[in-house]
Order: C-alpha cells, then structure tokens, then sequence
C-alpha cells in the first residue's frame, strides 16, 4: 500500500452530529415499523400470499448486489495492480460491510419472525440456495473484514494480496448465488433463468461503482478537495462500461424470453401492458439508470458533480430494476396449468395488486441508514480519505 496515504477527515463536530442524527431519525422509524409489523403480522403491509417479497426486498437485494459490486474497487488495486483504484481499496472494502450489513438488516426485520434466523443458522439444507446464501453472506463478512485489516495494518499488507484474491472470487460466487435464488424459481415466468446470475454480477459492478462515487464524491466535497481530473476519468469510463453491459444483458435477457413462446405473455406485460411496472422498466431502469447516466458521462466536460449525479441515477434506476424483477416477477400470475385459462375465486390466472404501505418504505430506508451511519463513523475514526501517489499515477500513465 505504498502508492497511497490515509487521513482523516475535517472536524465540523457539528455537522458530524447532525449526520448521525439524520440517520438515527432514519433508523427510529426502521424499528418502529419493525415492531409494528412483528405485532400486527403482515396482514398490515402491502404483501400478501401472492406477493411475499415486497418494498423490503428490493432495498435489501439492492444493498446485497450493490455491496458485492463495491468491492470490485479493491479488487481492480490490489487483484490487478491499479495505483488509481488501490488507494480506494479500504474505502471500498468499508463500503463493502456497511451496505451488506444494511441489506441483511432489513432481511432480518421483514421475516416476520427474527428469530428464527436462529434455526437458519443451525440447521442447514445445502440443497437450499437460500442456505447457500446464508453461507456465503457470513464468509463475506469474515474475508471482507480480514481483508480491510491487511490493507489498514501495514505490516500485514504482504497477505492483502492472497486475501483480495479471495474476496474477489467469493463475491462473484455470493452474486451469482443471489441472482440464482430468481433464477431457481422455475415456477414463475419471470425467473427461472441462467442468464439471471450473470445478469445480477454485471448489476452489482454498475450499483456498487455508483455507490462509491457518490461516497467519494461526499468525503472530497466535505474535505474542499478536488478529485484528479486523470482518476474522473477512468472511474467514470469505468461507470460506463458497467451500465452499458447492464443494459446490454437487459436486453439479450427480454429477448430471449421473446423467443420462447411460453414467455411471450410475460414479456408483453412487463414491456406493454404492466401498468406501474412497465413503466419502472422503462422509465427506470432504462431511462433514468442506464441512458441518462450515459449521456451525462459522456458529454463534453464532464465534471465530477455530473458523474457523481449519473452515479445517483444509476442507483436509482437499480432501485427500480430491484422492483420489476422482484415484485413484478410475482405480479404476474402463476401458470398452473400451460395451455389453459385458470379462473378461480382465489384471483387464479389475474395479475397480482401490490400497493406498499409506509412502513415498508421505513424498513427499506432504515437499511439504507444502517450503512450510512456505519460508513460515517467510520470515516470519521479511521483514515479512508485517500491520498493518491501522482509519482506512480503517471508511470502508470
């Protein structure tokens, strides 16, 4: 780690303070939706036993995929050498927990009964991809964690290497398992996909670069210092490319399901005829998270206000992206009998209603928060500010 230094952050003591209140503001009302749904039952959300993962899921996915995806910072420095990305690399690898340690959180909170992650943890079925992710989740934690240690600690950098290896392969892996508990469910029309594992690692590189910007972006802007115009450059590119494959494996994904008589009705819903959620596709996904981002990127002059507003789109079109593919997926109805209409008293063959109450939105929120105030005490204790070795940035260059 010697091609880069660490410092701390400016002081503002008050402005500090109001941070971690903003966000406990954002966590009191997580808990206390939380206890409300733990009273009451589900029965008071938006969810029911047609749609069984609502508003908290596509939050909690988001910051799963997104966390495995900032990481990919620390991986391009210490996996491949990069000096312009390996004085991020702690930065990334705090990112990496925090947004992880979010997303499990509200997972937690919306199971309805927390406490049976106790039997998640000692009985386990390994034919379950959710046992698997269970698995991978907590080796997440322990490498990722060994891994900050060794780029923090210099007299244990000479293992940082081994342990980025490992971190890189193992949220690959964690990602592709993620994307495979859609990619599983052969029941719905919308899952049931190979393409949904590569599909959800290419999602997480797009999310968590986004992520990072934005982060960077705040911790330059409260430090009054001005990112290099040589490291804009090639993370904003780098942005590019990630959302442009994004939206290209979009694209090969509906296509495919095109192809295939069987989904023809599928795609016509999500893409004509699906009301809120044809409009989160392409208002959200495409437009707001993938072709704005882009043309703000690759206009003339770009600034790093500019990126760093791309990178905000990005996120909230990957919000957007979390929504279609988990609630819209179960919107549409279930094909009991192929071939055959299905009408029933129980809405048998009629597309599902979801209306997501407050509540949800607090939990999600509350995930979000989570992650803020981890990665805002963090900073504030430890040094994550980089400073960039511009001597070795231009042998590189």
């Amino acid at each position: 780690m010697a091609s880069a230094s660490y410092v701390e952050t400016q002081s503002r003591p008050a402005a500090f303070w109001g941070l971690l209140v903003l966000g406990g503001l954002f966590m009191l009302a997580a808990f206390a939706a939380f206890l409300h749904f733990e009273h009451s039952g589900h029965v008071v959300t938006g969810m029911d036993n047609q749609i069984v993962w609502g508003m908290p899921h596509v939050f909690a996915v988001f910051l799963i995929v997104a966390a495995s995806g900032v990481l990919n910072v620390a991986s391009i420095g210490s996996v491949f050498g990069k000096p312009a990305y390996k004085a991020r690399a702690p930065l990334s690898g705090l990112l990496a927990l925090a947004m992880m340690a979010g997303g499990l959180a509200v997972l937690a909170a919306d199971l309805g009964r927390p406490d049976r992650l106790i039997v998640a943890m000692t009985h386990f079925n390994f034919k379950s991809i959710f046992a698997l992710n269970m698995m991978f989740y907590s080796g997440f934690f322990v490498i990722v964690a060994a891994y900050l240690v060794t780029m923090m600690d210099r007299s244990l950098n000479p293992y940082s290497k081994v342990l980025g290896f490992l971190a890189f392969f193992w949220r690959l892996a964690l990602t592709t398992a993620t994307g495979s508990i859609f990619g599983f469910l052969i029941a719905r029309n919308a899952y049931g996909s190979a393409l949904l594992a590569p599909m959800f690692i290419i999602y997480s590189f797009a999310y968590g670069l986004a992520a990072f910007l934005i982060v960077q972006g705040s911790m330059y802007a409260w430090n009054n210092l001005k990112l290099d115009e040589r490291i804009l450059a090639r993370m904003k590119n780098l942005l590019a490319v990630f959302v442009g494959a994004a939206l290209y494996f979009t694209v090969v994904m509906h296509l495919t399901g095109l192809y295939f008589a069987k989904q023809e009705a599928y795609e016509r819903f999500l893409l004509l005829d699906g009301g809120m959620y044809t409009a989160a596709f392409w208002l959200g996904q495409i437009v707001l998270g993938g072709i704005i981002p882009l043309v703000l990127i690759f206009a003339p002059g770009a600034t790093q206000a500019r990126v760093i507003a791309a990178s905000v789109l990005v996120v909230l079109g990957g919000l957007a992206q979390m929504f279609v593919t988990i609630v819209g997926g179960q919107a549409y109805p279930l094909e009991l009998f192929p071939g055959y209409a299905v009408s029933s008293t129980f809405q048998d063959g009629v597309v599902n209603s979801y209306a997501p109450v407050l509540g949800e939105f607090a939990l999600g929120f509350g995930g979000i928060a989570l992650a803020f105030l981890v990665t805002v005490v963090a900073v504030r204790v430890l040094h994550f500010l980089p400073q960039d070795d511009f001597a070795k940035l231009n042998a590189e260059d």
